[in-house]
């Protein structure tokens, strides 16, 4: 006697070979095929993931499953169904501008772990934010691992070593970005919701004028994101200003001089708009730079911050699951080797820390 899930399947896989599901079809959530089949949610959900693990459909988060594109061969299949055969990952790499507690560490101890976990070696190379560097990793490692992890330096050009490897076919993953208008699978934050969310609290706590502090967005979608975030927070309310051309915190261009003058350029910007209460720092070094300049007497709010583990304030701030981040990646990754289709955009969740309240 079928199993109740089996029952699913059969349903599923039948509807596919009559060509009632074509590819790209959306199949029946769980609730709905559990109200069909007059079974509990979770026989629905483990249905779907067997018809997952087979390679029949694919779930894409928040929007649902779907038939996937490329149908393997259906012929003498049959329920139960039997998992993809993965082609074997001996090897990943994590391709990475540098880390810090700040950010960083624990997405490469999240990475390490899952693979790990998998039986994967891990290679890591830093690249110092230099795209070149970038350049010369990926074409170094493309012949000797079986899928890289990326995470994207800060830059006004995309990098064209991955921009080949990405289009041939070869198994990606970028982490914290997304390269916008290029098919490839990214998992970061959802920074514009993020930063909304960051520059709501501020307005709430009675902060009319607030500035924008990071180096140039453009071509980075994690600055572009959070800057479109911050934005969108004041539709009638308050007052938004941008310092969006310090670069003293990026990879590689931190010097004593990188640094004096961003914080002149940090105090000049705030005796010109006296009216602004709080600052929004695209990220933790930045805030300690713009706290530092302002002398503490202005309230800094940014992305990430360690706090008391290193020694420096806690801020209100973002705290992104890096841990999660680095898990999916590795999933994504290994799916990607298995012959899965796997979404292009995968969100983690954040949560907003307040500063009294960091731990």
């Amino acid at each position: 006697m079928a199993l109740l899930y089996e029952r699913v399947c059969t349903h599923v896989l039948e509807q596919i070979r009559r060509g009632t599901l074509r590819p790209g079809d959306r199949v029946p959530s769980e609730m709905e095929l559990a109200t069909q089949f007059e079974v509990s949610r979770i026989t629905s959900k483990r249905a779907l993931e067997v018809l997952r693990e087979a390679g029949l459909v694919e779930r894409i988060r928040g929007k649902g499953t779907f038939v996937v594109k490329r149908l393997p061969d259906l012929t003498g299949l049959t329920v139960p169904l039997r998992p993809t055969p993965r082609r074997e990952a001996r090897s990943i790499a994590l391709i990475v501008p540098d880390m810090s507690e700040a950010y960083g560490l624990d997405l490469l101890n999240a990475i390490e772990e899952r693979c790990s976990e998998y039986d994967v070696q891990l290679v890591v190379r830093r690249t110092h934010g230099r795209q070149t560097d970038e350049e010369k990793a990926v074409d170094s490692l493309v012949s000797t691992v079986d899928g890289l992890i990326v995470f994207p330096v800060h830059g006004d050009f995309y990098n064209a070593s991955l921009l080949r490897q990405v289009l041939d076919g070869f198994p990606v993953v970028l982490v914290d970005r997304h390269l916008s208008g290029i098919p490839v699978a990214a998992v970061h934050t959802d920074n514009v919701a993020a930063a909304r969310a960051l520059t709501t609290r501020l307005l709430d706590q009675g902060h009319e004028h607030i500035a924008f502090v990071s180096p140039p967005p453009v071509n980075t979608s994690s600055i572009e994101d959070r800057l479109e975030g911050f934005r969108s927070a004041f539709e009638g309310r308050g007052h938004p200003y941008e310092l969006t051309y310090l670069r003293s915190t990026l990879p590689g261009s931190t010097t004593t001089e990188s640094v004096r003058a961003d914080m002149e350029v940090i105090r000049a910007f705030r005796d010109s708009k006296p009216g602004v209460t709080a600052y929004f720092a695209c990220e933790y070094n930045l805030a300690r730079m713009v706290d530092r300049a302002l002398g503490g007497d202005r309230v800094i709010a940014c992305f990430d911050s360690p706090g008391d583990s290193i020694g420096g304030p806690p801020y209100l701030h973002v705290r992104q699951n890096q841990t999660e981040m680095g898990r999916r990646a590795v999933d994504l990754l290994l799916a990607q080797l298995g012959g899965e289709s796997v979404p292009n955009l995968t969100y983690v969740p954040f949560e907003l820390i307040e500063a009294e309240a960091h731990s």
